[in-house]
């Protein structure tokens, strides 16, 4: 926040713009305002203390200037005035200080040498530049000098000397070849600060004659070449063949082979030297020695360490530089210079200097008529520098006197100035190294209040946020600024408002009703002047959905919502990012109005993306990351370690779990002897696991591999490990699932699961196959065979039990000793039928039957069962014969009882019973004969209605199809239905047997009737059926409809009517046939039989059912009720149960009591259709009164 405002006492100081009281020299003025203040010179641009020009060019010399009003310039040289005019090479640039002196037409750079000093002048005051010293660039040629061959023994030291002409600036130096290629350097040879090339030790590799040092000078852009170099190194052994030729027989001689020497340094000289360098400058030290083998320098700096961040080393090490020095950096600096011989040193005193440098520059001041002021020039260096004050360019000793100004040290002190006070103060601070010179204006100004904001500025704050309304002033002396709000509102006050120093208005939490005008008044002595401002407050920006985290599977799809709210008169803009970056140029990347959705999404889209919504007020964002999963990589580097005989180590490394941790790792093997390519599962480690101990199995060769699993799914495999081949050994176990069972009634047929290969342990596997009668004193009889799976014993007795044992063998040896099982030699058919078979009928549709068991000997195998064949031999109502079914239930174990449900009432039937084993039935039972009792009838086959008339109706029926007795009677009940469709009162009517019409009268005309009838046997009365009928209004009505049944129109409609109800039942019976058999308990709701009644388990058990013929009927569709037919027929429904109702079928599954609750299978022979079923074509009467 900015600082608060605080009215001060008499000492506050004007200022520009923002009201301060010290100026920086760069203030930024309004320009209007400029335009208006007069303001004394400040010096803006000014070229080098010290320039060096090129002498082929041009001199320009800068000085610019800023003031009001405009100043002008003047210049001194070499301490006296520069008259230009008197001067045609030099001209000043108009409305500006730079002279620029020509050189390319005639004038010499030589000629203007010298110290210049540019001054810009107004009423206000005079600034001054730095003395400028000019000086030309020089570059000498070398001079000529004969240079001697270097002839220098094998491990000696060189020194090539440069000694380039003195330049101005200094040149810079290299050595090349006559090629132009640079010489190559290294510890041994290399190049001084000075320019001279060093030579620790030289090799007969440095012989050459074009050494060529050159030094180029950048500010002419020119090359100077020195004369080349010869440089010969002679080797001993050369140099002692050439002594040998020139010296007698006689002479003694002898050159000392290339010995090894200790360093000594060939720069600096001496074991001290001193060095002085300036305060932020860089410091290079050198040290370069001679030696052989080539010395290694070192450097330290004693007392202290060397500094951290600034010390550089150059020129293999020879060169020390500490960048940026300062005082800190004076001390004693070692270079130590060592080989294997031994080593020297020097120590090089460093003192660092200081050209003066500000602690304070003094900086302008704006004041007003009467006040106070201060200007501060403090500078430091070493030595110490002298402060000295010029006001307008002038030592301020011999300067006009101001009463208002006084001079203490380095501080000029101002009190109660007036405007005559206006000037520039120049500081100079000065040592033996340098100078510096500031300028400060003290500028004395009596202005109005003047408002530097624009009038009816339109400020627009989001709603709670801070609004800053500004009130930018200017005026000497300095203003007071009060705040109103509307055009007659009162002065703000308050702690809801913050008043800054420069005018600005603070409201810290703006509110909608902080909407208005805003009135800033300014006011001094010498005026006043107001500024109307507007605000306004707008809603806040806010996402209100907001992007959530999303975890996506690669290659899926992705969206992001950024759903907005925001202030209607602002324009929102939203932008997308990725990772705060712009989105791919992808496009899969589809941006909405509300949301960004990407497209089959890769691993390179994982991120955090930002919704940025932006108005010209305010800014939101929202961000979510997304996380992009997959399948997890295959793991790699597959590892065996610990080999032993049955357990290995492997390790491996994951592959990148892709954003899924990896929870597991599924380890898997190949056997490559037994089953090659072939992968098997062997174990599953979790997912913080990299190692695994296996157990192996003997005569395998292993491979193996290792998949990763995450949440999304398994890896790829892994590559293969290494092969790892297990030694043989005897099997570890026996076959599995060994059973023993006869074939025929003379054999034995004995299987087992075979050893899979990695289970044989090694090579030969076969299988000792052992037998012995159970409960008989035999040895064992053992066969071994090859690796099957079965073995046959003949000559058995019938069924016996056998114990039988299974023992895997290979090259190695056997398995340990296998356990027993128990099988049983091959059966045969049973020898005796079931005795004392009786019959107990429960009612006229269930019967009981008992029989005594077999004895377990004659059975010649495994008890299954008993089967009852049961069929009906003839129905005792008609004589008329039927094919004969039979029907078979099954009951399972050793049971003596059973139940016969689904019989026919008032027929005979026969049945025998037979024993069941594993090889089939024994022999049957006499036929047992029993009858059952009468039951009801069934319904009336059908009940047609015909003939209708004013008062009588006919009836026509057709005889039950099932009349389960001796029918006795038909009953005959009818009442009359009204236009409400309520019912009348029911008339009953008995009519004889041997009937099958009747003519009803005095039945009222039309008038609806509805029918029920049906049929009685001595037991009671069967199901009924129901019809309704019409009688007809009159005979003219009848004679109508006859008319209409005879027209066109009539007979298509009900040839369509016909043609869709075939359509639909066409459909109904195909539907029907695949919905297979109904369930029992459906049909026994729907034809419910009062003669069965509820049976327990323990009264008897339901069998299985099973016909020796077809089952096609049971497949007939369950007709459901009763929609009349078109003709008034109603056909009889089966009302027989069907055996199927009460089993399911002969594979059907044994009870833990041993019952068996069978299907009924069985086929039936069609029976022809009793009563008339054939559709006639509607009555006309009928199809009228259908409409009434």
């Amino acid at each position: 926040m900015m600082k608060k405002k605080s009215i001060s006492a008499s000492k506050a100081s004007l200022v520009f713009f923002l009201c301060q009281m010290i100026s920086a020299l760069d203030v930024p003025l309004d320009s209007k305002l400029l335009e208006e203040l007069s303001q004394p010179p400040t010096i803006t641009q000014q070229s080098p203390k010290d320039y060096i020009v090129d002498p082929r060019e041009n001199i320009v010399i800068q000085c610019e200037a800023k003031g009001k009003p405009p100043p002008s310039f003047s210049w001194t040289r070499n301490g006296t005035h520069f008259d230009i005019d008197k001067d045609e090479q030099v001209t000043m640039k108009p409305n500006s200080g730079t002279l620029v002196i020509n050189i390319m037409n005639g004038g010499k750079a030589e000629a203007y040498e010298g110290v210049y000093q540019c001054t810009a002048r107004n009423e206000r005051g005079a600034a001054i530049s730095n003395n400028i010293v000019i000086r030309p660039s020089r570059s000498p040629l070398w001079t000529k000098e004969k240079l001697e061959p270097n002839q220098v023994r094998e491990g000696d030291s060189l020194v090539l000397h440069c000694r380039p002409p003195v330049g101005l600036p200094p040149p810079i130096i290299f050595w090349m070849d006559n090629a132009f290629q640079r010489l190559p350097q290294s510890e041994r040879v290399s190049q001084g600060l000075n320019g001279d090339l060093y030579f620790s030790n030289v090799q007969p590799e440095d012989t050459r004659e074009d050494y060529i040092c050159y030094a180029r000078f950048n500010h002419t852009q020119t090359i100077q070449q020195k004369q080349p170099i010869s440089v010969k190194v002679f080797s001993m052994d050369s140099l002692n063949d050439t002594i040998a030729a020139n010296l007698s027989d006689t002479d003694i001689y002898g050159a000392k082979p290339v010995t090894e020497r200790p360093p000594i340094l060939l720069t600096p000289t001496g074991t001290t030297s001193n060095k002085v360098e300036l305060r932020g400058n860089v410091l290079l030290l050198e040290c370069i020695a001679a030696g052989l083998p080539t010395p290694v320098i070192r450097w330290i700096k004693e007392g202290g360490e060397l500094p951290a961040n600034r010390t550089f080393f150059e020129n293999f090490k020879k060169t020390l530089k500490i960048i940026d020095v300062s005082e800190a950096d004076s001390g004693n600096y070692k270079c130590i210079a060592r080989n294997i011989l031994g080593s020297t040193h020097h120590v090089i005193s460093v003192t660092v200097k200081a050209a003066p440098y500000w602690i304070t520059a003094p900086r302008n001041l704006v004041l007003s008529p009467g006040e106070d002021g201060t200007l501060i020039c403090r500078a430091n260096g070493n030595p110490k520098p002298s402060i000295s004050w010029l006001a307008n360019g002038v030592p301020i000793a011999i300067a006009p006197e101001d009463p208002s100004r006084k001079v203490d040290g380095d501080t000029i002190i101002f009190s109660a100035v007036q405007e005559r006070s206006s000037a520039v103060y120049q500081c100079n601070a000065s040592n033996e190294y340098g100078y510096l010179l500031a300028n400060a204006f003290v500028n004395v100004l009596a202005e109005p209040p003047r408002i530097l904001t624009p009038a009816n500025k339109l400020y627009q704050v989001i709603l709670d946020s801070p609004a800053l309304i500004d009130c930018a002033y200017f005026g000497s002396p300095k203003p007071e600024i009060e705040w109103f709000k509307g055009v007659k509102g009162s002065i703000l006050r308050g702690n809801e408002y913050v008043f800054h120093d420069n005018g600005t208005l603070e409201i810290p939490v703006a509110q909608k009703d902080s909407t208005g005008t805003y009135t800033c008044v300014a006011r001094n002595e010498l005026g006043k002047i107001q500024n109307e401002v507007q605000l306004e407050v707008k809603d806040p920006t806010m996402i209100i959905k907001q992007p959530e985290y999303k975890v996506i599977q690669r290659y899926g799809h992705v969206s992001f919502e950024c759903i907005i709210k925001h202030d209607s008169t602002l324009i929102p803009t939203v932008i997308w990012l990725k990772d705060n970056d712009e989105l791919p140029d992808d496009e899969r990347f589809l941006v909405g109005k509300d949301n960004l959705t990407i497209m089959n999404v890769t691993d390179k889209d994982d991120g955090t993306y930002t919704c940025i919504v932006n108005t010209t007020l305010d800014s939101v964002s929202a961000s979510a990351v997304l996380t992009v999963v997959a399948r997890p990589n295959p793991p790699f580097d597959l590892e065996l370690t610990g080999q032993l005989e049955r357990s290995i180590e492997l390790s491996w490394i994951p592959g990148d779990e892709n954003n899924s941790p990896i929870t597991s790792f599924v380890i898997e093997y190949e056997d490559g002897l037994h089953e090659p390519g072939v992968w098997h599962y062997q174990t599953e480690v979790p997912g913080s696991q990299t190692t695994v101990q296996l157990k192996l199995s003997p005569y395998v060769n292993y491979s193996f591999r290792v998949i990763a699993v995450n949440e999304i799914g398994r890896s790829q495999p892994s590559e293969p490990s290494e092969q790892y081949l297990t030694k043989s050994a005897n099997p570890d176990e026996n076959p599995s699932n060994v059973q023993g069972i006869g074939s025929e009634p003379d054999n034995l047929v004995i299987t087992w699961e075979s050893l899979k290969g990695f289970q044989s342990n090694g090579p030969g596997l076969q299988y000792k196959v052992s037998w012995r009668q159970k409960d008989v004193d035999d040895e064992w009889t053992s066969v071994v065979v090859a690796n099957v799976s079965k073995y046959i014993v003949s000559g058995t007795p019938t069924f016996v039990p056998y114990e039988i044992k299974v023992q895997a063998l290979n090259d190695l040896g056997y398995a340990p000793e296998p356990s027993e099982v128990i099988g049983h030699s091959g059966e045969d058919l049973p020898m005796v039928a079931p005795g004392n078979v009786q019959v107990h009928v429960i009612n006229s549709t269930l019967a009981k039957v008992h029989w005594d068991p077999v004895p377990l000997k004659s059975v010649r195998g495994h008890l299954q069962g008993y089967k009852v064949y049961y069929w009906k031999v003839q129905s005792l109502s008609r004589r008329s014969k039927r094919h004969i079914e039979k029907k078979i239930l099954t009951f399972r174990g050793n049971k003596t009882f059973g139940m016969l449900p689904g019989l026919e009432p008032y027929s005979s039937y026969k049945l025998n019973v037979r024993v069941v084993n594993g090889k089939g039935e024994g022999p049957a039972s006499p036929d047992k004969v029993f009858k059952t009792p009468e039951g009801v009838p069934s319904s009336p086959s059908f009940l047609k209605i015909t003939n209708p008339t004013l008062d009588s109706l006919t009836l026509e029926w057709g005889s039950p199809t099932h009349p389960n007795g001796v029918l006795i009677s038909y009953i005959l009940k009818f009442q009359p239905i009204n236009n409400t469709h309520e019912l009348g009162p029911l008339v009953e009517i008995r009519i004889p047997a041997n009937e099958s019409s009747l003519i009803l009268k005095n039945l009222n005309y039309s008038t609806r009737y509805k029918f029920y009838f049906n049929a009685q046997t001595s037991v009671g009365s069967g199901s009924q059926i129901t019809e309704e009928a019409v009688t007809i209004m009159d005979e003219a009505m009848a004679s109508r409809q006859v008319d209409i049944a005879t027209q066109g129109w009539f007979i298509g409609l009900m040839c369509a009517v016909a043609l869709l109800i075939l359509i639909l039942l066409i459909v109904c019976f195909i539907r029907r046939n695949k919905g297979g058999k109904y369930p029992v308990k459906e049909k026994e709701d729907a034809h419910a039989d009062p003669e069965i009644q509820p049976m327990k388990e323990d009264d008897g058990t339901f069998g299985e059912y099973r016909s020796l013929e077809s089952d096609a009927e049971d497949h007939k569709p369950l007709k459901k009720g009763s929609r009349t037919p078109s003709d008034r027929t109603v056909k009889k429904e089966d009302s027989d149960d069907s055996l199927v109702d009460y089993g399911e079928g002969v594979n059907g599954q044994f009870n833990e009591d041993g019952s068996f609750i069978g299907q009924y299978s069985g086929k039936k022979e069609k029976e022809p259709a009793e009563g008339n079923e054939s559709s006639e074509a509607p009555s006309p009467v009928n199809a009228m009164n259908s409409f009434v």
